[in-house]
């Protein structure tokens, strides 16, 4: 059984920042690669972020030079920095990583959590 487990929404005003953290826990050999997505009402869900085997990171060009995505391998954790946030960066927030545990490599995503940019 393999859990992601977000935190870090809330509430902050433009110009404002947060920072997402997602946790995995459960009986995982490795986490090849971690996403952040988002999804804001009426609209789909889009990448934000990622980080794959090797370090390498994307960012949708809405966000980049504002968001950062990291990890901390030892806590199978990763984090999402959000800098100078806007009201169009409102959404529901998920993560998603691929996982491997035991012979099997998955995709998992987490509960969400709402970000919310307003004055």
């Amino acid at each position: 059984q393999v859990q992601l487990v977000e935190s870090g929404g809330g509430l902050v005003q433009p110009g404002g920042s947060l920072r997402l953290s997602c946790a995995a826990s459960g009986s995982i050999f490795s986490i090849n690669d971690m996403y952040w997505y988002r999804q804001a009402p009426g609209k789909d869900r889009e990448l934000v972020a990622s980080i794959i085997s090797g370090g390498d990171t994307n960012y949708a060009d809405s966000v980049k030079d504002r968001f950062t995505i990291s990890i901390d391998n030892r806590k199978n954790t990763w984090y999402l920095q959000m800098n100078s946030l806007k009201p169009e960066d409102t959404a529901v927030y998920y993560c998603y990583a691929l996982i491997v545990t035991g012979l099997l490599r998955k995709g998992y995503w987490g509960q969400g959590t709402q970000v919310t940019v307003s004055s």
